[in-house]
């Protein structure tokens, strides 16, 4: 599968050659869903069904385990780029989460 960085260029150099006379222009389109949002017990529910602590949760997303417990008691709620990794953990796309915790 090649990424979205290749897949960018070569269109752009596709949209080039079609400018100059040079062949057909092709389409390709990407699908982006919307964000879903997680309540505090379904990211309670996440992160014990990856075996994780609070804390090492939170060394896992990148914030505090006082976070981690607000979004879980539902104090406060994450942002757009967690609820996608969130997304992730409970679809199983990320699967056999390994980690050490760094002393």
């Amino acid at each position: 599968m090649s990424s979205l960085f290749d897949d960018l260029k070569q269109g752009l150099e596709e949209a080039i050659s079609y400018e100059k006379g040079n062949g057909d222009a092709k389409v390709k389109t990407y699908m982006i869903l919307p964000v879903k949002e997680y309540t505090g017990s379904e990211i309670r529910k996440i992160r014990i069904n990856t075996g994780m602590t609070q804390k090492v949760f939170a060394l896992y997303m990148g914030v505090s385990p006082k976070t981690v417990e607000a979004w879980e008691h539902g104090t406060t709620h994450p942002t757009g780029p967690v609820f996608r990794l969130l997304e992730m953990l409970e679809s199983r796309e990320i699967d056999n989460v390994d980690y050490v915790v760094a002393k």
